[in-house]
């Protein structure tokens, strides 16, 4: 019996140790540790003065356009361009079959020279018969009457020369040469095709690309210098964003302004021009077109990393308070500038926002901000 009770005491210490063990957290338990603030690149917002653009949305259209079309009747006997190539003016595109052409020229060069044969006679007679009126053997009847055939004559070898001159034009015609420079698209009509003049088959379509248009409407009440830049008193530069979001790499300039306003839009019409010497650019493409309107003083500049786009397409951007918190900004932006975009409404010059890191981050959450490592470069590019 002594036994026992000197057992038990041991035993409910154990248990009662153990209980309060299971009831005190560990302290190196690395679930219950405390999760550090994320880390996130920082830059602070800037402002700078900046050149003022106004993007605006164009299309490119051909300098000149020139449908080569059938001027005569005939088969089609060769192609000599290759489809897709650059074309002078008056290469040789198309042959006609031209026996019928030339057999009338020869057909008209005889009847010129019957017409000549006429006159001659015709010039003999007067002649003759002035003198005989001088001699007083002939009348005055007869010697107007060889005048009159004398000059008729004359007119027969005058229409003969320009019934042999248009002969002579239809057979060139069975020759289609290129009326412009350009780029010559798809063949229309292969060897073999039958063409006709009444109807002016279209062969093939040429079109000057190089320099190009680009046309582009601008609202009207808008209260740029577009108009008046464009009248020529001062140049205005203009470039061209391609989809893909980057510049042409040759600027244009602006050519006009239409003079009347389209009473349904509110808009009027402008047109620029820009080089294409590697033909990069192809008619049809929609653009925008940047349209230079000075400098832009104290405008609000941040990278284009830092603005984000909402399922709607709205500019939004993270910004981080002095407590180290985000906040989740709506933005207006306007054009981008090789130093960031410009917020035109949503940020102020010192404040702090995200630059990298946004992907576990969301409102409210605390982080760890660090600098951005391309601060300095955008910094030295927002400089005036």
């Amino acid at each position: 019996m002594i036994w026992r009770e000197h057992r038990r005491p041991p035993l409910f210490a154990c248990l009662l140790s153990a209980a309060l063990n299971g009831c005190t957290p560990a302290a190196n338990d690395p679930a219950t540790a405390e999760t550090p603030p994320l880390e996130v690149s920082i830059a602070a917002v800037e402002s700078a003065t900046v050149p003022r653009t106004l993007d605006l949305p164009g299309r490119l259209v051909s300098t000149r356009v020139a449908e080569v079309r059938a001027q005569v009747a005939g088969i089609i006997q060769e192609r000599t361009f290759e489809e897709g190539s650059l074309v002078k003016k008056g290469d040789v595109l198309f042959r006609i079959d031209p026996s019928v052409y030339r057999a009338e020229v020869d057909a008209r060069n005889a009847a010129l020279a019957r017409a000549e044969a006429t006159r001659v006679q015709a010039l003999k007679q007067s002649e003759r018969t002035e003198t005989l009126l001088e001699r007083q053997a002939a009348s005055t009847a007869q010697h107007d009457i060889a005048i009159a055939t004398l000059r008729q004559a004359e007119a027969d070898v005058a229409s003969a020369k320009a019934q042999l001159a248009r002969a002579r034009i239809d057979l060139d015609y069975a020759t289609v040469r290129a009326p412009i420079d350009g780029r010559i698209g798809r063949a229309l009509v292969t060897e073999g095709a039958l063409v006709s003049q009444s109807e002016a088959t279209r062969l093939a379509l040429i079109q000057q690309v190089d320099p190009i248009f680009a046309d582009f409407n601008a609202a009207a009440s808008d209260p740029s210098l577009l108009a008046e830049r464009a009248s020529g008193r001062e140049e205005t530069e203009v470039r061209l964003v391609l989809p893909d979001g980057s510049l042409h790499a040759d600027a244009g300039r602006l050519l006009f302004t239409d003079v009347s306003v389209d009473p349904g839009t509110g808009q009027v019409s402008l047109r620029a021009t820009f080089p294409n010497p590697k033909v990069a650019l192809l008619p049809g493409t929609y653009v925008r077109v940047r349209v230079a309107q000075g400098m832009l003083p104290s405008a609000v500049i941040v990278p284009a990393q830092a603005i984000q786009r909402s399922s709607a397409g709205e500019a939004q951007a993270f910004v981080v308070g002095a407590d180290r918190t985000l906040a989740l900004r709506p933005l207006k932006t306007g054009a981008l500038t090789d130093a960031g975009w410009i917020v035109e409404e949503g940020l102020k010059a010192g404040e702090t926002i995200v630059v990298e890191g946004f992907q576990k981050i969301q409102p409210g959450m605390a982080v760890n901000p660090v600098p951005w490592p391309g601060a300095r470069a955008a910094s030295v590019a927002a400089k005036p």
